[in-house]
């Protein structure tokens, strides 16, 4: 596909990055749109009793420059999701995304994540009741399949089932979920990835948006699924290398920004941050991939990690030392 092209598809596509638990807090996500200001940024899953009942304000912080900006829910709930899509929209967020993918046992007996796709009436009403009192869109992240109902046709009849109810936008893992027997990092990599079933959706549906999910991890492989659905959401490969979303920039017909460029603008968050009484050890995990792939990101990680404490100085000087140890590297080249 040519560069015209492909800017003028991404005015109507998406690229997203996943929610992922302890991973896509606010500091991720701050830093996440550091490299790229196009991509749609998701919350981690969080519960609606954790938002109805818990630390409501810290759960559901931001800083304004994560939009757009996804909250996703945990829960089977239709009072409590509705609720929780409520406060999402008087918070800001752009949409408000139900969790019918995650395979852990411990959200199964409350009947959050995948078990869900076994029951498409009871998502379909969720879709329903939340999106008749708010606004922004409500939409639904699921998975191929579950355990024993591995068919395509399963898939496409929960999908029905959620946009008879009004949902218009569709994020697909391209793997079944077995509930028995696999853990949540085994199911994400065991299962054999079917994006076929993924395209067939959306050809059979075009009238919905679709997007992709699972095992994507290079813009070539981003260029490939946008021939075919409406959007690609990467999960592990963007917080473990990060700079790929700035490599994605070219999908814009944009230039990507550099990593220095990319510091400068994170110490002032990191100083503020400290302000507040955060620790920087907390929010110095998300950064560790920055450098991901080239000279001197060993030494990048060991500076940020497995400290008690760390200043803004200390990362300051970490990243001064790796960006010269880059720049010495292309100069022997």
């Amino acid at each position: 596909m040519s560069q015209p092209a492909l800017q003028n598809i991404m005015t109507h596509k998406r690229l997203s990055i996943a929610p992922m638990i302890d991973w896509t807090t606010t500091d991720y996500r701050f830093f996440a749109r550091l490299f790229n200001p196009h991509t749609y940024l998701y919350t981690e899953m969080i519960s609606t009793g954790a938002i109805l009942h818990g630390n409501t304000d810290r759960l559901l912080r931001f800083d304004s420059s994560e939009h757009p900006l996804v909250l996703q829910l945990g829960g089977a709930d239709i009072s409590e999701m509705t609720q929780c899509a409520i406060e999402a929209q008087k918070r800001g967020f752009d949409e408000v995304n139900i969790n019918v993918g995650c395979p852990s046992d411990r959200v199964q007996h409350n009947k959050i994540g995948a078990c869900l796709m076994a029951e498409p009436d009871t998502v379909a009403s969720l879709v329903r009741h939340m999106q008749a009192e708010v606004d922004i869109p409500v939409t639904v992240k699921h998975r191929i399949g579950i355990d024993e109902y591995d068919s395509y046709q399963f898939m496409k009849n929960f999908v029905e089932a959620s946009a008879e109810a009004g949902c218009q936008r569709f994020i697909v893992h391209a793997r079944i979920a077995w509930l028995k027997g696999l853990s949540p990092k085994e199911n994400r990599e065991i299962p054999p990835l079917r994006y076929e079933d993924v395209y067939r959706l959306k050809q059979e549906m075009p009238e919905l948006q679709i997007e992709i999910n699972g095992g994507i991890d290079s813009v070539e492989q981003i260029k490939t699924h946008l021939q075919q659905v409406d959007g690609v959401m990467i999960g592990r490969a963007a917080y473990h290398n990060p700079y790929l979303l700035a490599e994605a920039m070219q999908l814009w017909g944009e230039h990507p920004p550099s990593r220095e460029q990319i510091l400068e603008q994170l110490y002032p968050y990191l100083e503020q941050q400290v302000a507040n009484g955060e620790p920087l050890t907390s929010i110095a995990r998300h950064l560790l991939g920055l450098f991901q792939g080239l000279p001197g990101a060993r030494k990048w990680r060991q500076a940020l990690s497995g400290k008690q404490q760390l200043t803004v100085a200390e990362i300051k000087a970490a990243g001064d030392a790796t960006l010269e140890l880059i720049e010495s590297s292309k100069q022997q080249d």
